[in-house]
């Protein structure tokens, strides 16, 4: 078949290296742009970018998937179905119109479980024993399930585990493992809770001066 293959992170490395070693023909690889990461800000690839380009496969970093011009250079790939990985844009109906098989998107979890982003770490997180992954077509029918055990071990996960455990997430594992009663807190609770705290040390200087 041809194959449109949408992804961006780690994740979907895996789900587009098995598309090729399968056999099949991926015309086109779209991934979210390039991003500056770390102190210095350097523009880096996407993981499946990373891919694409050492397979010397196409790659396009639309901004929005939606937009006229994006639509227009899918429909030229005639590809025979879309799989989608972990993509970070929300696909519109013209988009998921355009393949004659359809689109496929490949879910990190045990839908409805963790629907949104991050589902692994929140897997993780949660101490769920068992996860998996679900296959998805565009009319939201479950095509297949794969379901893994989720074995914690020191440094990671084992062997049988959903996917290899990546540095964040063997880290996440032992932050996890190493503090109780840690709680999950919405990003604004923390930075007011961080200026809280700062407020209280400022005034402890000011009466101490």
């Amino acid at each position: 078949m041809k194959v449109v293959f949408m992804g961006t992170p780690d994740f979907a490395v895996a789900t587009v290296d098995a598309i090729a070693k399968a056999g099949h023909e991926i015309v086109m690889v779209v991934t979210q742009p390039d991003k500056p990461k770390g102190r210095g800000k350097e523009m880096q690839f996407p993981a499946v970018k990373t891919w694409a380009v050492e397979h010397d496969i196409p790659v396009y970093q639309p901004k929005r998937i939606r937009e006229p011009e994006a639509v227009e250079v899918l429909k030229k790939q005639d590809a025979d179905i879309f799989i989608v990985a972990a993509f970070g844009q929300i696909l519109p109906k013209e988009v998921l119109e355009i393949p004659p098989l359809g689109c496929v998107n490949v879910h990190a979890s045990l839908l409805p479980k963790y629907r949104g982003a991050a589902p692994i770490q929140w897997a993780v997180m949660n101490g769920d024993e068992v996860s998996g992954v679900r296959l998805i077509n565009d009319e939201n029918e479950i095509v297949e399930i794969q379901t893994k055990s989720i074995v914690v071990a020191t440094g990671g996960f084992s062997a049988n585990s959903l996917q290899p455990m990546r540095l964040v997430e063997a880290s996440l594992i032992n932050w996890r493992s190493s503090v109780e009663n840690f709680v999950l807190r919405p990003w604004k609770g923390l930075q007011q809770a961080r200026l809280h705290r700062f407020r209280r040390r400022k005034r402890k200087r000011l009466m101490s001066a």
